[in-house]
């Protein structure tokens, strides 16, 4: 496990909170003090809710299951994007359409569509169309792309949320909790963490924060990742192994080879598998040939 350090929480601004006019009572016990107007985060608390959202990230990633990263606000675009490339797991960092979650069937079919117009536009399908026809394609790939090109890859209901700001990103926090699927969430002084699995109390507004705590996530997902490949390469190996033991014992047990009873004196007696049957061959001996 790899969990950042209370030093780079404070170089990254982590716990400065919002001003205490502009605060949500149920934040209370995440919250150290205030200084000059603003709430600072208890970061002893951030640390211990990030070991745990870590380990369930990660928990989840070996079981092989996706999570989506959700971060629509601009301080949180550039680094979601970022860290859910790295770790190759899907992302909105635009506008959450209504029903991503819960009218996921409608969605996969807008995600099959896009799909359809990349392939068309790249094998030069739309040359036979005239020119206002391709720019109609064109506009509605470049549409559905703006808002569905970081899920292209979730084909199915992810198994984790993970939100920056679950105040801006309410819909998606909805959507989750009605479908129950666990949410991760950055959540700074001004938010609810009431319905929200893993809180992880944070500035939700500094850049360097959010990148900071991205990046664990992230981290969380190729460690859980590489432990479930790993698994699957060995569990293909031995099934791989056992393959290859069924067709050697296939050769050996050839036909007319298989356990029989042969009477002996007495009408007792078992030849052995493999052995082969002794025959007698009654009568004269065959004549020398005479030169």
């Amino acid at each position: 496990m790899s969990v950042v350090s209370m030093k780079q929480l404070l170089e990254a601004g982590a716990h400065f909170g919002h001003q205490t006019k502009r605060w949500n009572p149920k934040m209370k016990k995440y919250i150290f003090g205030s200084r000059n107007g603003i709430y600072i985060i208890d970061l002893q608390k951030t640390l211990q809710k990030l070991r745990e959202a870590y380990e369930f990230i990660q928990g989840a990633a070996a079981k092989g299951e996706q999570v989506l990263f959700v971060g629509t606000k601009r301080q949180a675009q550039e680094p979601i994007v970022a860290e859910a490339l790295r770790c190759n797991m899907p992302c909105v960092t635009q506008r959450w359409l209504g029903g991503m979650l819960t009218n996921f069937t409608t969605i996969r079919k807008s995600i099959n569509r896009l799909k359809r117009l990349e392939a068309m536009l790249a094998a030069g399908e739309s040359e036979a169309l005239s020119k206002k026809e391709v720019l109609k394609l064109e506009k509605e790939r470049q549409r559905l792309e703006k808002f569905l090109g970081g899920i292209k890859t979730m084909d199915r209901l992810p198994k984790a949320v993970f939100i920056i700001d679950p105040r801006k990103e309410r819909i998606a926090l909805h959507e989750a909790r009605r479908l129950g699927i666990p949410v991760v969430a950055v959540v700074d002084t001004n938010c609810d963490p009431e319905g929200i699995e893993y809180v992880v109390p944070s500035n939700d507004d500094a850049i360097r924060a959010i990148r900071l705590i991205a990046s664990q996530v992230s981290d969380a997902v190729m460690e859980g990742r590489a432990e479930f490949l790993t698994r699957e390469a060995e569990r293909a190996e031995g099934e791989l192994r056992e393959g290859e033991l069924s067709q050697e014992d296939l050769f050996e047990r050839l036909p007319g080879e298989e356990d029989e009873e042969e009477e002996g004196v007495g009408g007792k007696g078992k030849r052995k598998r493999g052995a082969k049957k002794r025959v007698e061959v009654n009568g004269p001996k065959p004549l020398e040939a005479s030169i």
